[in-house]
């Protein structure tokens, strides 16, 4: 089928298993291959409706509700961008974890968690593609596009309810990371919390400051190795705000290396003389419990080839 397939308006009741999960990913699960715009036009058109109702896309879903899904038109299957066989082979050498509840993935720096704002393939299309029985995949958490390393999807909603519960409480979830700074990071420097706010440009790329009026934020930092001119810090996010590393590095006056959005012109000029081809932000490590058996858990990610060798281009310091 290659033509644009159109759905007819359908009703949806939200049983118990989706209870509590936003209209917006209640829609993407519900409207396969549908872009995450287009899902927030219908529903800032209104032609959403929930017992009848018009929402927001941050609605989350009660038992019983009546979802009105409008007609929307979305490429059939056999539209989809072609899936590259290196692609397919790159991201299941990737996949460091997998069992009936969740999978993890060693995600490649440059590669979108989704599709949508002008890319046609991310991580999560890419796994529907190779796990086509698994009919939940869904993302649990995030990644930048540029940050490459360790990243959850559920193939159940009850273990990605579970997930969600534990991202929530502080303790609930660890995530390590490992981040090349500029410049020499202070021994006493072990937590940085200041309140952080988004600000969307006109371009539609998005900024993060410190601002008074941010929401909390907290990273906690340590020293993993030093280099002449450069530290590779361990830093651990007790909340989870976008850019949060990012933007707390750059607050402590040690840009990320290779950081296009909040480094210097100088930093990332003197970098690129050197070799750097990256933002050096990896996520190395998260650990939990199983989400149906409890078992305690940790996934942990190698850096990938670029890394290791800018790291073992640098002069170390002993």
């Amino acid at each position: 089928m290659s033509e644009n397939s159109k759905r007819g308006v359908q009703f949806e009741e939200v049983t118990a298993d989706y209870v509590g999960q936003r209209i917006d990913n209640f829609l993407m699960s519900r409207i396969k291959g549908a872009p995450k715009s287009l899902v927030y036009r219908i529903i800032r058109k209104g032609e959403v409706r929930v017992n009848k109702g018009r929402i927001k896309p941050e609605y989350k879903v009660k038992l019983g509700d009546v979802v009105r899904i409008p007609p929307v038109k979305v490429k059939a299957e056999g539209d989809a961008a072609p899936i590259s066989k290196d692609m397919a082979e790159g991201i299941e050498q990737s996949i460091l974890f997998e069992d009936d509840y969740f999978l993890a993935v060693n995600k490649p720096r440059g590669m979108a968690v989704h599709g949508g704002s002008g890319i046609s393939l991310g991580l999560i299309e890419v796994l529907r593609n190779l796990r086509p029985k698994a009919k939940r995949l869904e993302l649990v958490h995030r990644l930048d596009r540029d940050t490459s390393g360790v990243i959850l999807v559920a193939k159940r909603r009850t273990a990605l309810v579970a997930f969600h519960k534990m991202l929530q409480r502080k303790q609930g979830m660890q995530k390590r990371y490992l981040a090349l700074v500029y410049g020499n990071w202070p021994k006493h420097l072990k937590d940085v919390e200041v309140p952080l706010k988004k600000n969307e440009l006109k371009s539609g790329e998005r900024l993060v400051k410190v601002a008074q009026d941010g929401k909390p934020s907290h990273t906690r930092y340590s020293i993993e190795r030093k280099f002449k001119g450069y530290t590779l810090v361990n830093a651990e996010p007790v909340t989870g705000r976008t850019h949060q590393i990012r933007v707390h590095c750059q607050f402590s006056g040690h840009n990320i290396v290779g950081d296009e959005k909040y480094a210097t012109d100088e930093e990332l000029q003197g970098a690129r003389q050197q070799g750097a081809r990256r933002l050096f932000l990896h996520a190395q490590s998260l650990r939990f419990k199983h989400p149906e058996t409890g078992e305690k858990m940790t996934i942990q990610a190698p850096l990938d080839e670029a890394f290791e060798q800018f790291l073992s281009s640098l002069d170390a310091k002993h």
